[in-house]
């Protein structure tokens, strides 16, 4: 399923920036949390379209399939990706 080397360095990319990528598989589909480490821009990531893109190249799956949750998100709906 997932390109072990392509996902730990996007993993590295993102916590290079402050950045830290959960992933967790249910029921056919992954959520994918970003969360944002302490004084790091939780609006700064790339349109959630293409990183959907982007994990589904390395995870290997269609980027439909990927349930994300964003910095900016976890006020409102806190843990729950979409």
């Amino acid at each position: 399923m997932a390109d072990a080397e392509r996902l730990q360095a996007l993993r590295e990319s993102l916590a290079a920036d402050g950045y830290r990528l959960d992933l967790q598989e249910h029921g056919g589909r992954i959520g994918a949390v970003i969360t944002a480490g302490p004084g790091t821009c939780a609006d700064c990531l790339v349109p959630k379209d293409l990183m959907r893109a982007i994990l589904g190249q390395a995870l290997g799956v269609d980027g439909q399939t990927i349930d994300l949750s964003y910095p900016s998100e976890a006020g409102s709906d806190r843990g729950q990706p979409s």
